[in-house]
């Protein structure tokens, strides 16, 4: 691998309104994609809009999955963000393409943080005095 990490951004079209306001299912589902995909979950956030309209994260130990969704016009984005090479994103994106069942999907694949310019550019390193009492 030569990226730190493979960031999946989905478009979901036509998906049915009762799914993308349905809170509870969404983070189901979302918790479930991280586990399908071989993911260590942290924690999750998820929070319903009013009048309509979801989002939330589920953070992984290598990285995170988000959605945001708009039920009015039958549409959601997603951000499946996974680092290393144990964890592949788009085994949560078959599992998630399931459950939201768009009539039009649009993918794309960003790797993130070459491997080569991080070990050519490390952070400086911070010396600190020490001072004795």
């Amino acid at each position: 691998m030569n990226s730190l990490g493979r960031h999946i951004l989905v478009e979901l079209y036509g998906c049915e309104e009762d799914i993308l306001s349905n809170t509870k299912l969404i983070q189901q589902e979302m918790e479930n994609a991280a586990d399908i995909a071989g993911a260590t979950r942290v924690g999750s956030n998820f929070h319903t809009f009013s009048p309509y309209g979801v989002s939330g994260v589920v953070v992984i130990a290598e990285s995170h999955l988000t959605i945001h969704t708009w039920p009015e016009l039958g549409y959601a984005a997603l951000d499946l963000f996974t680092c290393g090479d144990s964890v592949n994103p788009w085994t949560a994106f078959e599992h998630l393409e399931k459950v939201f069942k768009a009539y039009k999907v649009q993918t794309q694949e960003i790797k993130r943080g070459s491997v080569k310019d991080a070990e050519e550019n490390p952070a400086p390193v911070q010396l600190c005095a020490v001072r004795s009492a």
